[in-house]
């Protein structure tokens, strides 16, 4: 079903970016939990980055790539 659709260097572009979003999304909830910064949709914001971190890792283990499944071509 899901067929193997990027290389190595798109699965670690993937991987790279999927850990930079959790990691942005932990200090997002840092900075909320403390009330160092606020905003009304904050903790939708955390949730999204570490929900799409999450499917960025899963991609890049799978070796399938969403975009390039729906036909757009990417440059890596």
């Amino acid at each position: 079903m899901l067929e193997c659709n990027i290389d190595g260097k798109g699965q670690a572009a993937r991987f790279v970016g999927g850990l930079a979003s959790i990691v942005g999304a932990l200090v997002l909830a840092m900075l909320l939990a403390t009330e160092t910064f606020t905003f009304g949709f904050g903790w939708y914001a955390v949730a999204g980055a570490v929900a799409g971190g999450a499917f960025a890792i899963w991609e890049a283990r799978a070796g399938w790539c969403v975009v390039r499944a729906l036909g757009f071509r990417t440059p890596l």
